[in-house]
C-alpha cells in the first residue's frame, strides 16, 4: 500500500492514479478515500491525475490516538502534496474534507494550488455561538459522540440509512449497497479518531481561513442537506471567499457526490476546465 509518513510519524495511506493536472480529494467524516471512487474513475478517464488519502485514524491510515484536529489534518495534506511534489493542483473536499481543504490552503499557502471545490462542506462554522446564531447547538454534536461511544456500528448504520443520503425522506429509494459501503468505510477507521473528529468538524471556525484564500473556489451544496444545514454554511462561505462561486442544488442531500454523481462530476469538470 502506498503511504507517506508525516512529520510526527503517522503513516497516511493514499491512492494515486493517472497523469496530468492533479486533483486531490479530501473525504468526509468518518469515511476514507474510497468515498471518492466514482469521482476518481471519472476524472482519471478525463485526463487528470487523481489522488485521495485516508485521513489519519481513518481507513487504512494509522489509528493513532491523537492529532485529530484541523491543524493536523491540514498539515497531513500538506505533507502529501509536498512528498508527491504536486503543482497546480485542484483540491476537492466533501463535508469535513471541505474544512480540511480550506484550512490547508489558508495555513500552507497557494503556491501549489490552482483551484478548489468544497462540497456539502462544514465551513464557516457548524456549532452555534453568539457570533454564529444560525449554527447547531453543541448538544447535537455531544449526542453524536455519545452515540458513537455507546455503539459505533449501529450509529453508523443509522446515519447512512437516514440523513446522510436523504434516505429518510418520504420519496427516497434507499440503496442497501450504498448504506453498507458507508458503514464499511466508517468501521475501517479508529473510534478515537472519529470521536475526536466530531469536535474538529463542528467547532473549528474557518472564517479567517476563507478570507485568506484567493484562488477560485466552487462552493457546492444541496439545500436538503440534513448533516451540514445549507443556510449556515455554503452561502456564508461563498461570501467570505475572495473568488468564490456558489452552486446550490435543489433537493440534494449531504451525500450528493454519491447520490447525484453524474451531476456533480459534470459541474466539477466544467469548473476545472474554465
Amino acid at each position: 500500500m502506498p503511504t507517506i509518513t508525516t512529520n510526527d510519524g503517522v503513516k497516511i495511506f493514499y491512492k494515486d492514479w493517472g497523469s496530468g493536472q492533479p486533483i486531490v480529494f479530501s473525504h468526509g467524516w468518518p469515511l476514507s478515500a474510497d468515498d471518492w471512487d466514482t469521482q476518481m474513475i471519472f476524472f482519471v478517464n478525463h485526463g487528470f491525475r487523481v489522488i485521495a488519502h485516508d485521513r489519519r485514524g481513518h481507513g487504512r491510515s494509522a489509528q493513532v490516538g491523537d492529532g485529530h484536529d484541523m491543524d493536523h489534518y491540514a498539515d497531513d495534506l500538506a505533507a502529501l502534496t509536498e512528498k508527491l511534489d504536486l503543482k497546480n493542483a485542484i483540491h476537492v473536499g466533501h463535508s469535513t474534507g471541505g474544512g480540511e481543504v480550506v484550512h490547508y490552503i489558508a495555513r500552507h499557502g497557494e503556491t501549489r494550488v490552482a483551484k478548489a471545490a468544497i462540497l456539502s462542506a462544514v465551513p464557516p462554522l457548524m456549532v452555534k455561538t453568539d457570533a454564529n446564531p444560525g449554527g447547531l447547538p453543541k448538544d447535537v454534536f455531544d449526542g453524536f459522540q455519545a452515540q458513537l461511544a455507546a455503539g459505533r456500528s449501529e450509529f453508523y448504520h443509522a446515519v447512512a440509512a437516514g440523513p446522510f443520503y436523504g434516505y429518510n425522506r418520504p420519496d427516497a429509494k434507499p440503496s442497501a449497497p450504498v448504506i453498507q459501503n458507508w458503514w464499511r468505510q466508517g468501521m475501517m477507521g479508529g473510534a478515537k479518531a472519529h470521536y475526536d473528529g466530531i469536535v474538529a468538524f463542528s467547532q473549528t471556525d474557518f472564517t479567517e481561513d476563507l478570507k485568506k484564500i484567493t484562488v477560485p473556489v466552487l462552493v457546492m451544496h444541496g439545500d436538503d442537506d440534513q448533516i451540514v444545514p445549507y443556510a449556515d454554511s455554503a452561502p456564508l462561505s461563498a461570501k467570505l471567499l475572495k473568488n468564490g462561486t456558489l452552486k446550490t442544488y435543489k433537493g440534494f442531500p449531504h451525500g450528493m457526490p454519491t447520490t447525484h454523481a453524474e451531476t456533480i462530476n459534470a459541474d466539477l469538470l466544467a469548473f476545472f476546465r474554465t
